[in-house]
């Protein structure tokens, strides 16, 4: 997996750790950091995209609401909803391009959730203008 795929990884997992409860971020990314070996330029990535999504929050969620008919926010998936403000964040405000952070997350979802996620991802995700 190359620098930016698991900076990715470990932002997912942060926003999910956050919308779980936890708050302390420079924490999480330290402490999985030290546990994986990450070089600096991977978690420095981590934090910036975990810093846009935190910062944008609001907003993400509009486009996800927005796109999920007949989804509630509260009914996606904790982790599909990690996943989709990572992808969000990416698209909307780094103009990161589409397919690459709708491939990053579909294969995401893949390994982090569950069968029918990849899909569900995708759709949401190729619906944004």
């Amino acid at each position: 997996m190359g620098k930016r795929s698991t900076a990715r990884r470990l932002a997912m997992q942060t926003i999910f750790q956050l919308g779980m409860g936890q708050q302390d971020v420079d924490f999480l990314l330290e402490q999985s950091a030290q546990s994986e070996k990450l070089i600096p330029e991977t978690v420095n990535f981590a934090r910036e995209l975990l810093t846009g999504v935190r910062a944008h929050l609001a907003e993400i969620d509009q486009h996800i609401t927005a796109k999920s008919i007949g989804w509630s926010l509260e009914r996606i998936t904790a982790v599909d909803r990690a996943i989709l403000r990572l992808a969000i964040y990416e698209i909307k405000f780094l103009q990161t391009p589409p397919s690459v952070a709708i491939n990053e997350a579909v294969e995401l979802a893949k390994r982090f959730s569950t069968a029918e996620s990849a899909k569900f991802v995708n759709g949401i995700l190729g619906g944004l203008s």
